[in-house]
């Protein structure tokens, strides 16, 4: 028998990695060593791996210039309709490796850096990952710019550079433990700083009314320095750019007022106006009214108006006489202007979650704002009158200011009064947001609200992180799929066919041993691979229920000790994620997984069957891991919380079945792979309602099903917690008395349908059918069809799949 070929020579095979023609590779070799030298030349003799990651990603960088500044100048000459995707996040993780499948270089350096006695792999991991995002939102924006760079869209992401991105959670004896995320540490070869379009950003100081209009005097100056990151799209030459601002003081910055001897104090001080970029907050789907989030708001928001006005003002059509000289017909038409080019997307419809401001903290911070704030409430409330005469609870409800207790502004209200689309993320929540949360405003502007059901990028989620599954898919259907994802549906031809069969379930074996190895390297755990992966990654909230799986995780446990000859189905159930710093619930969640591991790991009667880990520090280069290596997918929110998830998406992509209910995409989901091809359980948000009405009584449950009753007993009573009997009260006390999410109310069909789950995977070849049901039906669930439909229904211009000229061709 031949012997086994090894990593690099199994990914030579990979047709969609790209051509390594000599040639290319020679250059490749040339260039990485001119960059290694240049590196060793300043300052040592000995190259260290991260001096060989550095080399290979300015050579990769290399590849990216030319094409950005053609891209660049292609827009200058064209001058299309700019879009701009404004957010506080971007999640984006490693760059190298993504950036090399956009270009086709991944096969080319992997022969280069093979030949100069490396490993591409080893190089890849030295890589930190940019975590400028707590999770969905933030990973989000991410998707969505590589997907208007793949479709030719003029996009610019703007946001915020963070100096400490999100947490790096340690466990530790069972805890989560925090620590500071210095990703910049070893510098960012991906970013360029651009002094030249450095911006002033004004905060505090006070307003004065003269005739001539109203002035905002006083005020503390923060500089907003650019720094710009390449965007490049797939296979197209074309490279857009995402701009972060990073906070300076000006360099008078405490100085005019210092008195003796405190010169010394105001330079240090110049920290405070810095700090506004220094730490991402780290809280998902909560909000925390807290002044330094006020100011970077606004940091991002008021740097890049003013670049976007800078960059209409120079560019062909703001050059033309009308919009170069004539600003007085601006007042009365800002208003018009800032609807027609403004759109909301709302992802969250829990109550937490939304920002209101109080009135006293806008005031101090952003006085001006705060005047402006209350004319368009009055204008707005004047329309409401008008259309609703005499309903002045509607009046209440609508306004943009909230009385009672402190007076807020209510952002949501004020940015749907103020873009000319709203959208949700997922079809359901969408509907949710119509029927209830933002009602009034349907009522009052129907056309406004529209629907956008995320999307996630194929280029990562496929192509990047599972290769072999790519390519099996590239030799049935050829490779189009990657830029058309709906082109998967070629695969129901597929279904029954005993090779593709086969070589599906082939590579999800490999994907899993891979990810064994990585878990045995990183826990000390033996894990079974022929077990079901059976695994829940996201971010740990009461609403994404990881409680009821930690329930169903004990209920088999149970089931095995009673009857330890019966033949269960082996599982190793992983969860994985962070818990927002100051979210008490959220870390005794993480505190009793991993106790019921402890209990469970070490119990010999239970073996190999059952296996619980907790997942440390779960981030996009995790996910990038386990997302190949799944086979089943928990998206076990209660019905109406999510507002789509992306994460079931990633999940369906990559050959995993999913187990859930029916929110956000997931029922969007069972209908492209079909009901039957996809677990779902629980109540419908209609029940969830029905049950709002009639009141929760979660003893109910614990008193009529005694599986239940055992499993909280024993969480109550110490069994998973021997050393401290009394850990997990809290948890149970929220279980038993206060559970917004309605845990054991779909207990015992999540209990059910798990089984049917544990059936089916007795019946491997029957699992890979459902498999390819969903591989199949996932071509919906690309960003690129997402963005697409922004491009057209939202922002008014037209996605295409042309290349532009790349650098090296003549224009």
């Amino acid at each position: 028998m031949s012997k086994p070929l090894s990593d690099h020579d199994k990914r030579k095979q990979i047709s969609v990695r790209g051509l390594a023609g000599v040639e290319n590779v020679t250059d490749l070799k040339t260039n990485f060593n001119r960059h290694l030298h240049f590196t060793l030349v300043k300052d040592r003799n000995v190259a260290t791996r991260r001096d060989y990651y550095f080399a290979l990603a300015n050579t990769v960088r290399d590849h990216l210039v030319g094409r950005w500044i053609r891209t660049q100048q292609h827009y200058y000459e064209k001058d299309p309709k700019r879009v701009y995707y404004l957010s506080l996040e971007f999640y984006m993780g490693r760059t190298l490796q993504n950036t090399m499948v956009n270009l086709a270089l991944e096969n080319a350096c992997d022969e280069a850096v093979y030949q100069l006695g490396l490993d591409m792999e080893e190089l890849e991991d030295i890589e930190e990952d940019a975590g400028l995002g707590n999770g969905g939102l933030g990973r989000l924006a991410a998707c969505f710019l590589d997907s208007m760079a793949s479709l030719g869209l003029a996009a610019y992401g703007y946001g915020i550079r963070y100096e400490f991105g999100i947490f790096n959670q340690k466990i530790v004896n069972g805890w989560q433990v925090e620590e500071a995320d210095d990703w910049l540490r070893y510098g960012n070869p991906w970013e360029k700083a651009r002094p030249e379009y450095m911006r002033p950003v004004h905060f505090y100081g006070r307003t004065e009314h003269h005739p001539d209009g109203v002035k905002w005097v006083d005020t503390q100056v923060v500089l907003a320095l650019p720094y710009d990151t390449p965007v490049p799209g797939y296979r197209n030459n074309v490279v857009n750019t995402m701009r972060l601002w990073s906070a300076k003081a000006p360099c008078e910055f405490n100085l005019k007022d210092f008195n003796v001897g405190g010169y010394i104090q105001a330079v240090l001080d110049r920290n405070l106006a810095e700090n506004i970029s220094r730490v991402l907050y780290p809280n998902d789907n909560f909000f925390e009214g807290k002044e330094l989030r006020l100011k970077q708001e606004y940091f991002v928001v008021a740097a890049t108006l003013q670049d976007i006005i800078r960059r209409f003002k120079v560019s062909k059509f703001g050059s033309r006489e009308i919009a170069r000289t004539d600003f007085n017909k601006l007042p009365e038409k800002a208003w018009d202007i800032t609807v027609r080019t403004c759109a909301y997307t709302n992802h969250t419809v829990l109550p937490e979650a939304l920002e209101r401001w109080p009135i006293d903290l806008f005031q101090n911070l952003l006085p001006r704002h705060l005047e402006i704030i209350y004319e368009i409430n009055r204008r707005h409330l004047e329309r409401v009158a008008s259309l609703f005469p005499g309903d002045t609870d509607r009046m209440r409800r609508m306004s943009l200011i909230e009385e009672g207790g402190i007076k807020r502004v209510n952002m949501a209200h004020l940015c749907i009064v103020g873009a000319h689309a709203v959208n949700g993320v997922a079809r359901i929540h969408s509907d949710i947001l119509k029927a209830t949360v933002f009602k009034d405003f349907y009522e009052m502007d129907p056309h406004k609200f529209q629907n956008k059901t995320n999307g996630i990028t194929p280029r990562r989620w496929l192509v990047m992180c599972n290769p072999g599954l790519a390519e099996v898919i590239a030799e049935r259907i050829g490779e189009d799929f990657i830029r058309d994802l709906d082109q998967l549906k070629k695969l129901l031809k597929f279904v029954n066919d005993e090779a593709f069969i086969r070589d599906v379930a082939k590579v999800k074996q490999e994907n899993k041993l891979k990810f064994a190895t990585h878990l045995e390297e990183h826990y000390k755990v033996k894990i079974n691979p022929n077990s079901m992966f059976d695994i829940q990654v996201k971010r740990i909230h009461e609403y994404k229920r990881q409680l009821l799986n930690c329930l169903h995780i004990i209920t088999f446990y149970n089931r095995i000790k009673k009857e330890p000859n019966k033949q269960w189905s082996p599982r190793t159930i992983m969860i994985g994620g962070k818990a927002a710093p100051g979210y008490h619930t959220a870390k005794m969640i993480i505190r009793l997984i991993t106790a019921i591991g402890e209990v469970v790991n070490n119990d010999p009667v239970v073996g190999d069957r059952l296996k619980v880990i907790f997942l440390e520090n779960y981030r996009v280069t995790l996910a990038e891991k386990a997302v190949p290596a799944a086979d089943l997918s928990e998206q076990i929110s209660t019905a109406g919380t999510e507002a789509s998830g992306t994460g079931n998406m990633k999940f369906m992509l990559n050959g995993a079945l999913t187990i859930g209910t029916m929110d956000g995409a997931n029922v969007e989901m069972a209908e492209e792979a079909g009901e039957d091809n996809i677990f779902i359980f629980g109540m419908r948000v209609e029940d969830v309602e029905a049950m709002d009405k009639k009141g929760y009584n979660a003893s109910e449950y614990y008193n009529r099903i005694p599986e239940l009753k055992q499993a909280i007993d024993q969480i109550a009573g110490g069994f998973f917690s021997p050393k401290q009997p009394d850990l997990f009260k809290d948890i149970v006390n929220l279980l038993m008395h206060h559970d917004r999410f309605k845990v054991f109310a779909d207990y015992e069909d999540y209990i059910k349908c798990q089984e049917k789950v544990s059936a089916l995977y007795k019946k491997p070849k029957e699992w890979v059918k459902k498999v390819i049901y969903n591989i199949a039906g996932s071509g919906k669930f690309s960003s690129d069809r997402t963005i697409s439909q922004y491009a057209r229904e939202i922002w008014g211009v037209e996605p295409s799949l042309e290349k532009i000229a790349a650098p090296d061709d003549p224009k």
